[in-house]
């Protein structure tokens, strides 16, 4: 209940911080438009996003035939969460990963690389596989999509903003707002960007605790999720995957590779306070 407070308050700052670019750039007229933005990008992003998302990592859907192990994991998985079966998909590459996604349990979809079901052993793969379902449990793709989309809105609106000068525009506002024009502008082209950008990753990293506690919790086996990020972390860090930075926080570990300040801005918490945190459980 604590995370979920603190996800809605975040998802809260971001829209207030929505409003007042709006304001910023058109006075209620812009508010408007920029709600318009957001309402159209989140419905696309609502009915559309897991169709795009597969067919961006070239999904291959799979039977139970062709992936008997997997089908099994997950219909059990299921089952002792009351859920609904998600679409089985596999992710032609050899870089370790797995992501779900879809707006809710009954239109959900797990989709897990060749990679990881060649390096992890069967309780590993439950422990990821939990986890994702955990994702899906709690809502978290759909939290994910909305965060992204204002984050988007917000990004545009700055680029946007960035160009007015040239083009003559917001003059007379500017003119009104006296000294503050200035520095509204400095706000709205440079530090709104980065404010959403942080809230986004605070939002991410947030869930990606609790799909870690929700699926340990599920298996009853912590150590084995512990291990599965274990070998994650060192496949992602020899076999980078190339990955869209827009849905990079869709999957179980990072698939995009960086320096320190890459990291800084990473949108998935340090695998190590992740082990920590699940072996904490085991104690």
């Amino acid at each position: 209940m604590s995370n979920t407070l603190k996800t809605g308050a975040m998802l809260g700052l971001m829209t207030g911080l929505l409003v007042l670019i709006g304001g910023y750039f058109g006075g209620s007229q812009g508010m408007s438009i920029a709600f318009i933005m957001a309402f159209l990008m989140n419905f696309g992003a609502y009915w559309f996003s897991d169709r795009i998302i597969l067919a961006m990592y070239r999904a291959q859907p799979v039977s139970e035939a062709e992936a008997p192990e997997l089908h099994r994991i997950v219909q059990g998985l299921a089952l002792r969460a009351n859920m609904p079966m998600p679409r089985l998909y596999i992710l032609p590459t050899e870089a370790p990963n797995a992501f779900a996604t879809g707006r809710d349990p009954e239109h959900a979809a797990v989709a897990a690389t060749q990679g990881i079901l060649r390096i992890l052993n069967e309780e590993e793969l439950e422990g990821v596989l939990s986890h994702e379902l955990a994702h899906v449990r709690n809502r978290d793709t759909l939290i994910s999509t909305i965060a992204a989309t204002l984050a988007g809105v917000i990004m545009m609106l700055a680029r946007m903003a960035m160009w007015m000068p040239y083009f003559g525009g917001g003059g007379r506002d500017n003119e009104d707002r006296g000294g503050g024009g200035a520095l509204g502008f400095v706000f709205l082209a440079i530090l709104a960007p980065i404010a959403a950008t942080l809230i986004q990753l605070a939002i991410s990293r947030s869930r990606e605790f609790q799909a870690d506690e929700t699926g340990a919790r599920l298996t009853h086996k912590p150590y084995a999720l512990a291990s599965a990020l274990q070998k994650l972390e060192v496949g992602a860090n020899r076999l980078p995957m190339e990955a869209n930075p827009a849905t990079s926080h869709l999957f179980i570990v990072n698939p995009i590779r960086g320096n320190v300040l890459f990291k800084l801005f990473s949108t998935h918490p340090p695998v190590e306070e992740r082990i920590a945190r699940l072996q904490a459980l085991v104690a």
